[in-house]
């Protein structure tokens, strides 16, 4: 394998994104935009891909979560724009990741409903204790099975 050199040394890339019904990744971005100071943004469909030195970026992401923060969220990308080892440019289609984020965007809905019940409720709401998990029984018994088998007939 050839050996990598990042373009963007020293910087981090972050994925933000907005599950709100008073805000679209648009108007994210615009908003964004007047407070990048430097941070590269890119509008996606699931909100913005940011990308800069760290504090930039961090700062940035403060500002635009404020905005509407339950409905907002980020994470780390784990490789940085343009990388070949994961480029969809080199390796043709949708990058891998991209499906994860299918599937994690479907449950912000409750999250949000989450803090949204913690910033109800207030610091001193009760977390409730954890269900006991059942125990999964057969839907048929293993050992009746094996008494049907023994009294058939050949």
């Amino acid at each position: 394998m050839a050996e990598y050199t990042p373009d963007y040394v020293g910087t981090v890339t972050k994925y933000v994104f907005v599950e709100s019904p008073s805000m679209t990744p648009g108007e994210l971005a615009l908003r964004a935009y007047e407070a990048s100071e430097g941070v590269l943004i890119k509008e996606t469909c699931f909100g913005l891909q940011v990308t800069g030195e760290p504090e930039s970026v961090d700062r940035l992401i403060e500002e635009i979560r404020a905005f509407d923060p339950t409905h907002i969220f980020v994470k780390d990308r784990g490789f940085p724009p343009g990388d070949p080892r994961r480029c969809r440019a080199n390796l043709g289609g949708a990058r891998p990741g991209y499906l994860g984020h299918e599937r994690e965007f479907r449950i912000l809905r409750y999250i949000t409903h989450g803090l949204e019940e913690l910033d109800r409720r207030g610091e001193e709401a009760e977390v409730p204790e954890t269900v006991p998990v059942r125990e999964k029984k057969p839907v048929f018994d293993i050992k009746r099975l094996q008494e049907i088998i023994e009294t058939e007939e050949p």
